[in-house]
């Protein structure tokens, strides 16, 4: 017999995940999360965005932490590159510049051009 609990757990982490990933790719794009609310002022501040997306992607950090306590899956959520950065931990360059996999550097490059 299942858990009913775990299920619910499951369901829960699940949401939680895809909006902490959600809001660390916003941060990645630089558009407006709940941390432009809590320091408007700060927006002028060239650091900002890097306080931003550290704050975004602690949070990411935080919830897949939770869940591999409480033996929920997370990385059903993620690609595998993804889940090799958050394995990782560290916010590094590369996490910024692959994150999002649909977009190889040569097609961009060729998209600039035309």
């Amino acid at each position: 017999m299942k858990n009913f609990a775990h299920e619910n757990l499951q369901v829960f982490f699940t949401e939680k995940l895809r909006s902490a990933k959600v809001n660390f790719e916003r941060a990645l794009d630089c558009k407006h999360t709940d941390f432009d609310d809590l320091y408007p002022y700060m927006n002028e501040q060239p650091q900002f965005f890097w306080y931003k997306r550290y704050v975004a992607w602690s949070e990411l950090l935080t919830v897949v932490r939770l869940a591999e306590e409480l033996e929920i899956e997370w990385k059903n959520e993620f690609n595998e590159q993804q889940i090799e950065f958050i394995d990782g931990k560290v916010l590094q360059g590369k996490v910024l510049d692959y994150w999002h996999p649909e977009t190889e550097p040569e097609e961009t490059v060729s998209k600039v051009e035309e």
